[in-house]
């Protein structure tokens, strides 16, 4: 039987796995399951398995871009609308100083994985040119500094060849998955990983109570009134959204014309992505300001939750498990990298007693950047994807110069 290529099959076979992740997680007989497997790993890793099982095959499906232009921005909306902004600004500086630990760790991760690795697969350094390896690992930083917009930056900045291109797309997206799946998985355990971190929760703890507060004041049986609003909210929003984001994008390589070379080291803020998660942010939090917070009563935070997972399905998809066993240095080269970003922003987090919350988002504000980030922010609580949102923008703007030092680094660890 040939695998599933149609959207609409695919979109209908991802839902239905969501309604039966969320159904089953309330049967009490499987408590004692998804007190150990989260049900956002479930979420996350049950499209993977149905890709490696050929019963679907999303190499030609538009559901991921859909759900990351669309979904995305619209739940950034729908899941800010409550949100206190002096709140989050009150959570202190634990979650930059974290930010910049995971931005750190892979500067310098990048060269000593290319380093150790090197030693046991020496024909790895002897590739010269536009087909040297650490040319191919600048794109990687890129990407799990920013994004793909950065990622694509340092591409051409140091014209790595494109038909090897493919290999460091592969190690990005499988290592960048697999950690992400580590991340959500140890949600779980965030209590047992804050007591070793002696962290101190209390300001996420009263954001999420206030929060919660809020939810229960102004809570109501919606109408059908309410249910347009929010859909009108929402999806009005992540139009203009767009519009702001494609304006901004296309003017400014004519507002500022050193913009428009492609190897600019600040070429990457062009970006549409960007400027439109940016601008979904922004129409949240000013309509937080207005009589629209009380949606919140009627759910917005919880379909913008729905819309996440539904991010969450698309994103499982984009790992293929029967290729992890392809090029295993290059595999071990990103295994070896994110361990080491893993292993300092542990290490700080410990020294500075943060919570898992400010470890996992710093790290994914990085890594996966605007696209997970709010993700495994709102797997603690939805009224907490703002912050993930916020330190992916700074991913953004700081992506392309830590890749490019990152990459100055790589060259000196491949000459050695």
């Amino acid at each position: 039987m040939d695998s599933i290529t149609n959207d609409t099959i695919i979109f209908g076979l991802l839902a239905f796995i969501l309604a039966g992740v969320f159904y089953t997680q309330k049967l009490k007989r499987l408590q004692s399951f998804y007190n150990v497997v989260p049900a956002v790993l479930l979420c996350y890793l049950l499209p993977a398995i149905l890709v490696y099982l050929k019963v679907i095959d999303p190499s030609e499906s538009k559901l991921y871009f859909v759900a990351s232009r669309y979904l995305l921005p619209a739940a950034l909306v729908l899941m800010t609308l409550s949100v206190d902004l002096k709140a989050v600004l009150r959570l202190g500086p634990k979650a930059l100083i974290l930010f910049f630990t995971g931005t750190l760790g892979i500067i310098i991760g990048g060269p000593l994985a290319l380093l150790i690795i090197g030693s046991f697969w020496p024909e790895l350094l002897q590739l010269e040119g536009n087909d040297a390896i650490w040319r191919g690992l600048a794109t990687i930083a890129g990407s799990w500094i920013g994004g793909g917009a950065n990622q694509a930056a340092m591409l051409e900045v140091f014209s790595y060849n494109k038909n090897l291109y493919g290999s460091m797309v592969l190690v990005d997206v499988l290592v960048a998955n697999f950690w992400l799946a580590i991340l959500i998985f140890f949600v779980g355990k965030k209590t047992q990983i804050d007591h070793y971190l002696k962290a101190d929760n209390r300001s996420i703890d009263h954001l999420i109570e206030k929060m919660e507060g809020y939810q229960k004041s102004v809570r109501r049986v919606a109408t059908t009134t309410d249910l347009m609003l929010l859909l009108g909210v929402g999806f009005g929003a992540v139009g203009l959204a767009h519009f702001i984001g494609n304006y901004i994008s296309n003017n400014l390589p004519y507002w500022f014309p050193v913009l428009e070379d492609p190897k600019h080291i600040l070429a990457s803020i062009t970006s549409p992505f960007l400027w439109m998660v940016l601008t979904a942010t922004i129409i949240g939090i000013l309509a937080s300001r207005t009589n629209l917070r009380s949606l919140e009563g009627v759910g917005s935070s919880n379909l913008g939750s729905v819309f996440i997972y539904l991010l969450v399905a698309t994103i499982g998809m984009q790992i293929d498990l029967r290729a992890i066993g392809e090029q295993p240095e290059l595999l071990l080269i990103g295994l070896i990298w994110i361990t080491i970003h893993s292993l300092l922003l542990f290490l700080v987090g410990k020294w500075i007693k943060a919570p898992y919350f400010f470890l996992a988002v710093g790290s994914q504000a990085n890594v996966g950047g605007a696209a997970s980030a709010p993700v495994i922010a709102a797997s603690f609580h939805p009224a907490l994807s703002s912050v993930g949102i916020l330190l992916a923008i700074c991913g953004y703007i700081v992506g392309t110069i830590g890749a490019y030092f990152c990459a100055l680094l790589l060259q000196v660890a491949h000459n050695l």
